[in-house]
């Protein structure tokens, strides 16, 4: 199959790089010309695991290539997909779709012969039609269908969830014709029976805001959880663990920290909440998670003073974690842009480190030391807090750690460590939703196995 993708970002990238995997003719395109000369020298304008070699064994293959000219592009297309960004607007919260308006634009233009156009970016509900009618005030002779095809990528394991997915969502593929395209584009998929679901166009965009917006909720009920779990005792991974074993719950999106962040859960709350109160159905649960999720921020900000006996004026904080998660440089969001201002704001000063985010994270903060590894940022420090559950970050070494410290405080809002082998070298712990002394878990490898 001949494919376009319009839009080069995190989502047109990495379902270009692995509908080309599949054996499509894929052509990428941006109007970023930066990018596309990026991208041209095998250079990744991202961070993503494995995504540099799969965009080099393709475009070696001939089956991917990247360019800022659509014409010829989109008019040898089979599909033209619109993976464009579409960020919260600031003055409502609701997604921005100038992007996609302006695809839809561009792709009536050029297309020739039946075409499938695929949103794949992350759209209200009502987006498909809106981008139907542009095409077809456009172009009234064209033939086209406009399908929705949402993507349920994480960062850090976005390229597994593409190939190896849970399953595929293709709503509006009511023509035969376009029903044919997709299957021929996902037919890898079949022989290890993904299941593909048909619906129509309005409840595939839906289900996009829908599944997002109940992860947020899962992440938000147990940081709750935690809270009472400090409050009685309880060990919030025990909790997480006994309820997670219930497979109408589910083990992941159970691991309790510093609140959601990323591309996609704050802004498609919020957006989900703004198409639930224009269509006068308000999801009260989700406004809950997001107002919840945003004081969580500020009280994490004051767990980590009060661990400092409750004065931070002047002291140095090694900080490990920037990105809102591991294994991306993202910092759209993320926990680090909330606490690390509110610690500043109390007086403290901050050394950070992040193995994948320094570049990024010097455009979000100001007046903040950059160490050159965790050790670097660890030495002479009055307190540790992790905020991004990096794996190098689980192999420090306890002992090193007390003596590299000028006070032996961690502050750890990933819950990586031991409180057992924390007490055991005197280091004073601070986990989130953990009693200061707890038996060690012994019935499971590793914990975070059961979340993300």
């Amino acid at each position: 199959m001949r494919v376009t993708m319009i839009g080069s970002g995190y989502v047109g990238l990495v379902s270009g790089a692995c509908f080309a995997d599949f054996g499509h003719d894929v052509t990428c395109v941006d109007k970023d010309s930066t990018k596309i000369d990026q991208l041209n020298r095998g250079v990744m304008p991202i961070f993503e695991p494995r995504l540099d070699h799969l965009v080099a064994r393709n475009v070696e293959a001939d089956r991917l290539r990247f360019t800022v000219d659509a014409s010829q592009a989109i008019s040898n297309s089979d599909a033209v997909f619109i993976g464009v960004g579409t960020p919260a607007r600031a003055t409502d919260g609701h997604a921005d779709l100038s992007y996609v308006y302006a695809a839809a634009a561009e792709i009536a233009d050029l297309i020739e012969g039946f075409t499938v156009i695929v949103t794949k970016s992350t759209v209200p509900v009502g987006t498909g039609d809106a981008v139907e009618a542009i095409i077809r005030k456009r172009r009234p002779d064209a033939q086209f269908t406009v399908v929705s095809n949402p993507e349920f990528l994480r960062e850090g394991a976005a390229i597994r969830d593409f190939q190896e997915p849970d399953r595929v969502v293709i709503g509006g593929a009511d023509d035969p014709r376009a029903r044919q395209i997709m299957l021929d584009l996902y037919r890898p998929l079949m022989a290890q029976e993904t299941p593909i679901l048909f619906t129509s166009r309005r409840t595939s965009e839906l289900t996009k805001y829908a599944a997002n917006a109940f992860l947020a909720m899962k992440i938000t009920f147990i940081n709750e959880i935690a809270n009472l779990c400090e409050r009685v005792e309880a060990d919030v991974q025990e909790v997480s663990l006994g309820i997670g074993l219930d497979e109408r719950i589910g083990k992941r999106f159970l691991q309790a920290g510093p609140g959601y962040g990323g591309s996609c859960f704050p802004k498609d709350t919020l957006a989900l909440m703004r198409t639930a109160r224009e269509a006068g159905a308000p999801v009260e649960l989700i406004e809950a998670t997001v107002r919840i999720n945003d004081a969580r921020k500020q009280a994490m900000a004051d767990k980590i003073v009060q661990a400092m006996g409750g004065v931070v004026q002047g002291k140095t904080i090694a900080v490990l974690g920037l990105t809102f998660k591991p294994n991306t440089d993202d910092m759209r969001d993320a926990p680090s842009l909330d606490i690390i201002p509110a610690l500043q704001a109390e007086g403290a000063r901050i050394r950070a480190f992040d193995p994948e985010g320094m570049h990024e994270a010097q455009r979000h903060f100001r007046n903040i030391d950059y160490a050159t590894s965790a050790t670097d940022a660890i030495q002479g420090a009055d307190a540790l807090v992790i905020l991004t559950e990096w794996d190098e970050f689980k192999t420090i070494e306890l002992g090193k750690l007390k003596m590299m410290l000028s006070a032996p405080i961690v502050v750890d809002l990933r819950n990586m460590f031991s409180i057992a082998e924390m007490n055991r070298y005197g280091i004073r712990y601070f986990g989130v939703g953990r009693p200061q002394n707890s038996r060690q878990i012994s019935n499971i490898k590793d914990l975070h196995d059961v979340s993300c």
